[in-house]
């Protein structure tokens, strides 16, 4: 059973990462999003969370 489960695993694993086809039929697609604005805007996001935490917090 487990064999099983580890084979249907690699398929899926396999048909979920494959990239549909260039329907323009080639040239190089612009990105409007790339990763590194994304990595920029969690990192932004992520510190006016913890700042605005640690306003909350009560001072002892």
């Amino acid at each position: 059973m487990r064999k099983y489960l580890v084979v249907l695993f690699l398929i899926s694993a396999n048909v979920l990462l494959a990239q549909p086809g260039d329907p323009g039929g080639g040239g190089n697609p612009t990105v409007p999003i790339s990763g590194i604005e994304l990595l920029i805007g969690m990192g932004v996001a992520y510190g006016i969370t913890r700042k605005w935490l640690r306003k909350e917090q009560p001072k002892d």
